[in-house]
């Protein structure tokens, strides 16, 4: 109960009072009233029938429920629908937990062959979906993420309880910043341990320094790395006549290099070495994304050669990245960014930009990506990163590198793992 508190306070310290009623009314909506669904309550026979379908007709090895409720059709379209969409095109049968404050889907929705969208919420369709799938005889797991807050250990054993397997992904350093909350949730802290003791749950990891404490903790056994990565072809295809809004057009005419960043805007970015880029004034520094937290507004007031131009849908965000100049990941040096392997990094390898990021411990390991040791080496790195915009050997070594880690590589990680014991 105090996580949710302290949840509900920072909702409302970000969004102020209506949109905290609006999160408030969507939030019990989708965790209470939409428990009970009278089309599943008034016709269940159709739902066993439609799951029975869906079980029966489609061509699998295993099957996979994604437990952990991130949404599907959210702003931030990253490793769980990307791993998901993976999955479901190596023969995984995969039930994807929707969010009812995100995603549309009061029951299951078939999104592309083998990935069916499902609100694990409905009591009334989960306890049919698992009366269906007991009678179906094929390798069967659990994968959720290690910042899941929802599940508790009593659901875990359940699954265990009932033939499933369970995969963990072991994704960011367990952090209350990343919860969103004042102190680590319960149920994050006791799934980790949980796993930490069990072997024979399967572990994937997306950092070094991720695997260095499962292999301090349980060994290597069932443990895999999977680093997050790219849709290599999705980010092939640029609209070069889409229409930018006249606030990024005004930009693009200016005679200024265009370094650009897109994510969360939150305490673990580096504001003041903004500021240094800023006061250059050889750059206009163009941000997209979300405000996760109060740090931006806190940190940036009006500063000359800054904008944020809020969020924008993954499938249209490309287009505006693919202007930029120099993209950049400037994050501070802590417990979150030492573990963190960051999504964009492998789509601006993708969109063959000179990338410029801080001392980041993932970022290390790739020759295409310059780093900046401190306020002095990133202003220098992205003065180095200018002489490469055009350089053919180095934007070789860009795609180069985005298609070694495309995503069907990191999906392809986790089913050699499971595949070993099925």
């Amino acid at each position: 109960m105090k996580e949710k508190i302290s949840k509900l306070i920072n909702v409302y310290k970000k969004y102020g009072f209506i949109g905290f009623c609006r999160k408030l009314y969507a939030y019990i909506k989708a965790n209470y009233l939409d428990k009970i669904s009278f089309r599943v309550f008034l016709n269940p026979h159709k739902y066993h029938q439609i799951i029975k379908e869906i079980l029966t007709k489609n061509d699998y090895d295993r099957i996979i429920l994604w437990r952990s409720s991130f949404g599907y059709n959210v702003p931030l379209f990253q490793r769980p629908q990307h791993i998901a969409n993976n999955l479901s095109q190596e023969k995984c049968l995969v039930f994807y937990e929707v969010t009812t404050m995100t995603d549309k889907v009061k029951t299951i929705k078939k999104h592309q062959k083998n990935l069916y969208l499902t609100n694990f919420n409905n009591t009334l369709l989960n306890k049919i979906l698992m009366q269906e799938l007991s009678q179906i005889n094929k390798p069967k797991y659990i994968e959720l993420y290690s910042t899941d807050w929802k599940l508790s250990i009593n659901d875990i054993k359940n699954y265990l309880n009932n033939n499933f397997k369970m995969i963990y992904e072991y994704i960011d350093h367990l952090s209350p910043e990343l919860a969103g909350t004042k102190t680590l949730p319960q149920n994050i802290i006791d799934k980790y341990e949980y796993v930490m003791k069990n072997k024979e749950i399967y572990v994937v990891v997306t950092a070094d320094l991720l695997k260095e404490d499962v292999i301090k903790k349980r060994g290597t056994k069932n443990l895999v790395f999977s680093s997050n990565g790219v849709d290599y072809k999705f980010f092939k295809n640029i609209d070069s006549s889409y229409p930018f809004e006249p606030e990024f057009a005004s930009i693009l005419k200016d005679n200024k290099k265009i370094v650009m960043y897109y994510g969360a805007l939150a305490k673990w970015f580096d504001y003041d070495l903004l500021k240094e880029i800023a006061k250059t004034n050889k750059y206009n520094i163009v941000l997209f994304g979300i405000k996760y937290d109060e740090s931006y507004d806190e940190n940036i007031h009006a500063e000359k050669n800054i904008y944020f131009l809020g969020s924008k849908d993954y499938h249209i965000l490309k287009n505006y990245a693919k202007k930029a100049d120099i993209l950049i990941i400037p994050f501070k040096i802590n417990d979150i960014t030492k573990s963190t392997s960051p999504v964009k990094i492998f789509e601006y390898m993708a969109l063959q930009k000179p990338i410029v990021t801080t001392d980041l411990n993932e970022c290390r390991q790739y020759k295409s990506v310059l780093i900046g040791k401190n306020t002095k080496d990133f202003l220098k790195k992205l003065e180095d990163a200018e002489q490469l915009i055009k350089d053919k050997e180095y934007l070789k070594l860009l795609d180069k590198e985005a298609k070694d880690n495309d995503w069907k590589s990191k999906a392809q990680a986790i089913i050699d793992l499971i595949k070993l014991d099925e």
